[in-house]
C-alpha cells in the first residue's frame, strides 16, 4: 500500500518512544530579578530518577498564559493574582514564589491536567515541541492518496487525552451518510511486536466480531505510527453519558469539572458491568492483551457497552491508569490491570465520578451494598497489597452472575498460532517493564521514608540522647585507662599506694576502679590538699566512689599523727 511505502525510514540511534504517563515533578529552586521582571528557575524531574531532570525559566506572564489556556477545564486553579505596583519587592517575590509552587503542585498532581499537552509543553519544551496535529494531517493525507475513497468531514480537536493522538471525522464516498472516526497515533514505549507481526495483528482487527467490542473498519501501521478507522457513535462514551456532555467537546472541558454528573441505576450497573467483563474475558481467552479500560473507552449503543481502542496494547501505548498501577506491585499483569481499571469504572458508574484517591477504604453512603462489596475487593488497601480477583471470579459474584445477556452474534476472532506466540512474548515484555518500573518506585519510596524518618524531630532527639550516652561511656573508659596507667607507673617506681584498712571488706564490683580513678583525678588536678580535711568531712565524698568505706579505712597522712601544731600552714602563713 502506498501509505506504507511512503513512510520515512527509522534513523539509526533513534530515541525510544517517550512514556507520556510518567509524571513530571516541578520545584521552583530560585528567582532572579531583572530590570523590569522576575524570572523563576524551575527544576523539572521525570519520574523518580534525579538523573532525568532539567531546568526551565518562566516568568509570571508565562504562568498566566498557561492558566488562561487551562480555564477551559472549569477548575478553580490556585494561580496567585497579578500585582502592578510593588511587584519587585523582595518579600512579595518570595510570597509569589510560594503561590506559584502551590500552582505547579496542583496541575502536576491532577490526573487529567498533568497529562494534557499544555502542561507538558510548559515544563518540557524539548520533548513536546512538535506540532502533532500537523504531523497527523501529513500522515492522513498520505493515506488518502493511497485510498481515495475516504474523505475528511472535520477534525475532532482534543477529544482524547493522549498527546500524540489525533481524531478526524471521515466518511466513505460510497456510503456518505455513515460517519466514521479516524484516529492517528504514534507508537508507544510498550511496543514489543516486530513490524511484521504488528501489521499482521492490525489487519486482523476488522475480522474481530463481538457484541461488546466496537468493530474496526480499517487498521494499518507504519514504522512509527498507526491509523485506525471505526464507526462513530453520536451518543458518545459511557463517561459522556455519566457527565451529561457532548462527545465532540474537548477532553478538558468535558471531564475535568463536569457540572451535571449522575451515577447509574443498579440495573444499568449490573448490565454494563457484565457486558464489559464478558468482553475482557473473551480477549483474555484469546491471548489478546487489553489493559486500556476506562469510561471514555466504552461506547453506549442501545443499552449495550462496546469496548474501544483494543489496538492500543499492540501499538505499545501506556494505560490511562498507569500512574496508579505503578504504585502497587501486585498489579503486575495485563489481566490485573484490567481488573483494577474495572474497579475505577465501577466506582464511576456508581457515584458519577472517579475516586479522589486510591486505595479506597471509605465509601460514600452506599446506594447499593452489593456494588460496594465488589469495589472493596478491588480498590481497598488490602486488595491492592495482597491481590485482586480475576475477571472470571468477578463474573461469579452475585452482582453480575444473575444478569441475562442476549447476544445476537457469535463472537469470532481467529488468531494464528504463530501470532499468538508473538502476542504472548509481547505481553511478557510489557509486564516485565511494568514490574521494573514498580520496583524502582518502591525503592524510591523506601529511601524517601528513611530520609524523612531520619530528619524528623523525634529522631533528632533520639540521636542527641544516644550521643550523650556515648560521650559519657567514652569519658568513663578514658578514666579507667588513666587509672590503670597511673597504678602501673606507681608500682614501677616503688611509690606507696594509698594506705587501706586491713580489715576493710572487699570492694563492690567496679567500686575499686572508681576509687582508683578518684585518686588519679586527685593526682592529675593537684588537689591532694583535700586529704588534709578531717576524716568525717572527707568520708561522704569518698563514699560516692566506694560505698563500702568506713572511717577507719581512710588513709591517714603522717601530719595527722603529730601534734595539732604540725598541721600544714596556709599559704598566707608561709608568706608572713
Amino acid at each position: 500500500m502506498a501509505f506504507m511505502e511512503q513512510q520515512p525510514q527509522p534513523m539509526s540511534g533513534r530515541k525510544p518512544p517517550l512514556d507520556d504517563t510518567v509524571p513530571l515533578i516541578a520545584v521552583i529552586e530560585a528567582s532572579q530579578s531583572l530590570q523590569s521582571h522576575t524570572e523563576y528557575i524551575i527544576r523539572v524531574q521525570r519520574g523518580v530518577s534525579t538523573d532525568n531532570s532539567w531546568t526551565v525559566i518562566r516568568r509570571y506572564s508565562d504562568f498566566d498564559m498557561l492558566n488562561n489556556s487551562l480555564l477551559i477545564s472549569g477548575l478553580n486553579l490556585p494561580l496567585p493574582p497579578k500585582k502592578l505596583l510593588g511587584n519587585m519587592d523582595r518579600e512579595f517575590i518570595a510570597e509569589r514564589q510560594k503561590g506559584l509552587q502551590a500552582y505547579l503542585n496542583y496541575i502536576t498532581r491532577h490526573h487529567i491536567l498533568s497529562s494534557c499537552e499544555l502542561v507538558k509543553k510548559f515544563l518540557d519544551t524539548n520533548n513536546y515541541s512538535a506540532n502533532y496535529t500537523e504531523i497527523a494531517l501529513q500522515q492522513v493525507s498520505m493515506f488518502f492518496r493511497s485510498d481515495p475513497k475516504w474523505e475528511v468531514i472535520e477534525p475532532l480537536k482534543d477529544i482524547g487525552w493522549r498527546l500524540r493522538k489525533r481524531y478526524f471525522l471521515v466518511k466513505d464516498k460510497d456510503q456518505p451518510k455513515d460517519k466514521q472516526v479516524l484516529s492517528w497515533v504514534d507508537l508507544g514505549p510498550d511496543k514489543f511486536l516486530s513490524d511484521k507481526d504488528l501489521l499482521s495483528a492490525m489487519k486482523l482487527l476488522p475480522t474481530l466480531s463481538h457484541s461488546n467490542i466496537s468493530p474496526v473498519t480499517f487498521a494499518t501501521t507504519s514504522e512509527s505510527s498507526a491509523l485506525v478507522i471505526r464507526v462513530f457513535s453520536e451518543k458518545g462514551t459511557l463517561r459522556d453519558h455519566i457527565c451529561k456532555v457532548k462527545p465532540k467537546e474537548p477532553f478538558l472541558k468535558k471531564y475535568c469539572n463536569p457540572k451535571k454528573i449522575q451515577g447509574l441505576e443498579q440495573q444499568q450497573i449490573q448490565t454494563y458491568g457484565r457486558q464489559i467483563l464478558e468482553a475482557l474475558k473473551f480477549l483474555h481467552d484469546k491471548g489478546f492483551p487489553y489493559g486500556h479500560l476506562h469510561a471514555s473507552n466504552v461506547l453506549i449503543e442501545e443499552n449495550t457497552c462496546k469496548l474501544l481502542d483494543i489496538e492500543n496494547s499492540l501499538l505499545g501505548l501506556p494505560s490511562y491508569y498507569r500512574p496508579y498501577v505503578t504504585q502497587f506491585r501486585k498489579i503486575n499483569t495485563t489481566e490485573s490491570i484490567d481488573v483494577y481499571s474495572f474497579g475505577h469504572l465501577l466506582y464511576e458508574m456508581t457515584y458519577g465520578r472517579p475516586p479522589d484517591a486510591v486505595p479506597v477504604d471509605q465509601y460514600p453512603p452506599p446506594p447499593f451494598s452489593s456494588v460496594v462489596s465488589v469495589l472493596q475487593s478491588i480498590l481497598s488497601t488490602e486488595a491492592c497489597k495482597t491481590g485482586m480477583p480475576t475477571v472470571s471470579q468477578l463474573l461469579q459474584t452475585p452482582l453480575f452472575s444473575d444478569v441475562l445477556l442476549f447476544n445476537s452474534e457469535k463472537p469470532q476472532f481467529k488468531i494464528s498460532s504463530k501470532l499468538k506466540e508473538a502476542l504472548k512474548s509481547s505481553k511478557e515484555s510489557l509486564e516485565k517493564r511494568l514490574v521494573e518500573e514498580q520496583r524502582t518506585i518502591h525503592q524510591h519510596k523506601r529511601l524517601t521514608r528513611a530520609q524523612s524518618h531520619h530528619g524528623s524531630e523525634e529522631e533528632k532527639r533520639k540521636r542527641k540522647i544516644l550521643a550523650r550516652k556515648k560521650s559519657r561511656q567514652s569519658t568513663y573508659e578514658n578514666e579507667e585507662d588513666l587509672s590503670v596507667k597511673y597504678n602501673n607507673n606507681s608500682a614501677g617506681s616503688g611509690a606507696s599506694s594509698p594506705p587501706t584498712c586491713p580489715s576493710s571488706p572487699t570492694p563492690l564490683p567496679g567500686s575499686g576502679t572508681r576509687f582508683a580513678s578518684f585518686w588519679t583525678f586527685l593526682r592529675q588536678e593537684h588537689l591532694q590538699r583535700l586529704l588534709f580535711l578531717p576524716p568525717l568531712l572527707l568520708l561522704p565524698l569518698l563514699r560516692g566512689m566506694n560505698p563500702s568505706l568506713r572511717p577507719s579505712c581512710l588513709p591517714v597522712p603522717t601530719v595527722w599523727a603529730g601534734a595539732p601544731s604540725s598541721a600544714p600552714s596556709s599559704p598566707s602563713t608561709k608568706a608572713n
